[in-house]
């Protein structure tokens, strides 16, 4: 999933530019930025989620802090269960 954001962004970045073309998908990307809504091509990857775009990417940080956390000191003695799961 990070990958897909990353690589997403960093193509519509050229576009705008004029250093790739934009592609239907690319423009998809730059239109659900603008929108505040979370990209098909994210979404795709991701879990689900019926927050906004600017929720959604903090919500995702949370995420990624919670596991990567996890991965440093060992499981913790409580769970984020929403962390895992679509409520």
């Amino acid at each position: 999933m990070i990958n897909v954001v990353r690589t997403s962004l960093v193509n519509v970045g050229k576009a705008i530019r004029g250093e790739v073309p934009l592609s239907v998908e690319l423009e998809q990307v730059y239109s659900s930025l603008y929108n505040n809504l979370v990209p098909a091509v994210w979404a795709k990857r991701a879990y689900p989620s019926l927050k906004p775009l600017a929720s959604w990417v903090l919500d995702c940080l949370e995420r990624l802090k919670f596991m990567q956390k996890w991965i440093d000191e060992n499981a913790p003695p409580n769970f984020w269960i929403s962390g895992f799961f679509f409520t």
